[in-house]
């Protein structure tokens, strides 16, 4: 086995301009990913859940 194996990732959702992917990290934790234009915004699981609260709130 590789000393440090690559993540598995997997894209979510993506536009023109944006992108949203996970990776399965060679520790078991599962990261998520947001790029918007120039800034990547970097989540846990639980940070991600939080943030997908924060954007569904917008459609209220």
């Amino acid at each position: 086995m590789p000393k440090n194996p690559e993540p598995q990732t997997e894209t979510l959702a993506e536009t023109e301009n944006y992108l949203i992917w996970k990776a399965e990290e060679p520790d078991g934790e599962t990261t998520y990913h947001v790029e918007l234009g120039n800034v990547t915004m970097h989540f846990f699981r639980e940070e991600f859940d939080e943030f997908l609260e924060l954007v569904t709130a917008l459609e209220k």
